[in-house]
């Protein structure tokens, strides 16, 4: 039996086609993953099935309604949380619960009992959710993680029978990320249906069904392990049913060179060493540390992966190494140039990727570099000639005249890379640079790094996509504000097998050793003494 049957379904917005022709059933009771990049067309998709959007053509039917004509009738048994789900963030975790169960009409307490009372509905969720402890803290203080957590409690109130989540994992680690799979198995009714959508492929395999949908067409659907055994295998065959994916010469590396600014501490020979350094950095809030005696030293051409889950001091550790965050104690050095001291300098050998789409929508292409240019102290008399140079290295002739906001998600990460390096700097920080995108645009985008780095580019990134630590020379597993583990992907995965399996370590075998996200959570959980 199926809960959701669609047929021939097309939605288009303007010149944009969302839904292609797309054809899908959804079996009831089962948890579905709906797998595919930003702009695949997923959130249409969801909206369509519930009808918050009306189809151009073609047919639906979920749980036996029409969502056009019997939206009425189909929302009390629907439970939806978008990406943005709408917490009040100015009221406490308990507040946002009882706000919610009021406006679907359910009783948080048992009969004749307080809504905090044994086995109430209330106490369980804060069970669940484990947010006993942040039960009367504000929902625009928690972290990302404790803020979905809570979204999807407000989700699952009255036992819908069909639940449509919408990435709730966007962004957040892989141990809520675990959690709030955890959450979804064991507090929905055996008989209630579910559709996650995810931009993270390494979550197919925590589905009974994969749907993965690209350019508003499904081109798999079925059991995850029938495409491969493993998220490695997944994302190949993945790769191969989109067109598949033939690794070239980095052009942007290929033109890519640059004349480091003169080091004024080029006296001492660990400023010789250090491209990147973080010296006992320190940021505090009142009695709050955000981070807390962070060091590391990044060498020329070393790509180093900051990693941690929400809330772990990740940003806030970046943010002080652009200066763009004042350091309560300690300092970084750029180039051997302090970023308290000479702010300006350390900056100027610099590029830096944002988390968040960071270039001006109502600019072009070209005016976007050309601002970015200015901004970087490119001389007005060399602008014009090197920003048609990076358009060319960079691929964007064709685009150069149309306005950012219109590019798509893999084209402006393009053209935020181009901004950020449109100065030459010897140094480079990207910030959760491949978030949304396809797999292919993440395998590309990576190739240009990694040659960058053999080009003598030291690049600091931060990544949830565990896959993509493996990219890195080292790691930082950071947490609570401090560093718990340092070093290469192997040495981590050794440290965590040695806590998973404390027998003698096989005489070879990468097979034998965990994949970066159990790395991940082992060594995570064994800082908390787990």
């Amino acid at each position: 039996m199926n809960t959701v049957e669609i047929k021939n379904l097309t939605k288009t917005f303007g010149k944009i086609t969302a839904l292609n022709d797309l054809s899908l059933n959804i079996e009831k009771g089962k948890i579905t993953g709906l797998i595919g990049a930003d702009g695949a067309g997923k959130t249409t998709l969801l909206r369509t099935i519930i009808g918050l959007l009306i189809p151009d053509s073609g047919e639906i039917s979920t749980l036996g309604f029409d969502p056009v004509t019997q939206k009425d009738e189909l929302t009390p048994l629907i439970g939806y949380m978008p990406q943005k789900f709408g917490l009040y963030e100015d009221l406490t975790v308990i507040e946002n619960l009882t706000l919610h169960a009021d406006l679907k009409g359910i009783s948080l307490a048992p009969c004749g009992r307080g809504i905090k009372g044994e086995g109430s509905i209330l106490n369980k969720m804060l069970e669940f959710t484990k947010l006993a402890p942040f039960q009367d803290r504000l929902a625009g203080a928690l972290s990302g993680g404790m803020k979905q957590k809570l979204g999807l409690a407000c989700t699952l109130l009255g036992n819908p029978e069909f639940l449509l989540l919408d990435e709730p994992s966007v962004g957040v680690d892989p141990i809520s990320r675990r959690d709030l799979m955890q959450m979804v198995r064991e507090m929905i009714n055996p008989e209630t249906t579910v559709l996650w959508s995810t931009a993270y492929l390494d979550e197919a395999h925590s589905f009974d069904t994969a749907v993965v949908i690209d350019k508003g067409k499904v081109i798999y659907e079925g059991n995850p392990h029938d495409l491969g055994a493993t998220a490695q295998e997944f994302e190949n065959k993945v790769i191969d049913l989109m067109g598949g994916y033939k690794q070239e010469e980095s052009l942007i590396a290929k033109n890519y060179e640059y004349t480091p600014h003169p080091n004024p501490l080029s006296q001492g020979a660990r400023e010789n060493i250090c491209t990147v350094e973080a010296d006992n950095l320190e940021k505090k809030y009142g009695n709050f540390y955000a981070v807390k005696n962070n060091s590391f030293c990044i060498q020329k051409g070393e790509i180093f992966g900051l990693l941690g889950p929400n809330g772990a001091g990740k940003s806030t550790s970046f943010k002080m190494m652009c200066g763009l965050a004042k350091p309560t104690n300690g300092t970084a050095r750029i180039m051997g140039i302090d970023i308290t001291q000479d702010p300006e300098k350390a900056r100027s050998n610099l590029g830096y990727m944002a988390q968040k789409f960071s270039l001006y929508g109502s600019l072009t292409v070209r005016e976007n570099l050309d601002f970015f240019a200015s901004a970087y102290g490119i001389k007005f008399k060399n602008r014009a000639a090197k920003v048609q140079e990076i358009i060319e290295v960079f691929g964007l002739k064709d685009y150069a005249e149309q306005k950012s906001e219109e590019l798509p998600l893999g084209l402006k990460q393009r053209l935020s890379m181009a901004c950020a390096l449109i100065h030459n700097p010897p140094v480079l920080f990207l910030d959760e640079p491949t978030s949304g995108v396809d797999v292919i645009t993440r395998r590309d985008f990576w190739n240009h790094i990694t040659s960058l780095a053999k080009k003598g580019v030291t690049i600091l990134v931060t990544t949830h996509f565990m896959d993509e630590a493996e990219y890195c020379d080292r790691i930082s597993l950071f947490y609570h504000g401090e560093t718990i583990a340092l070093g290469t992907p192997q040495e981590l995965k050794l440290k965590a097998l040695r806590l998973i399996n404390p027998s003698p370590l096989p005489a070879s075998g990468e097979g034998e050793l965990p994949t970066m996200e159990e790395t991940f959570i082992t060594l995570i959980k064994e800082s908390e003494g787990e």
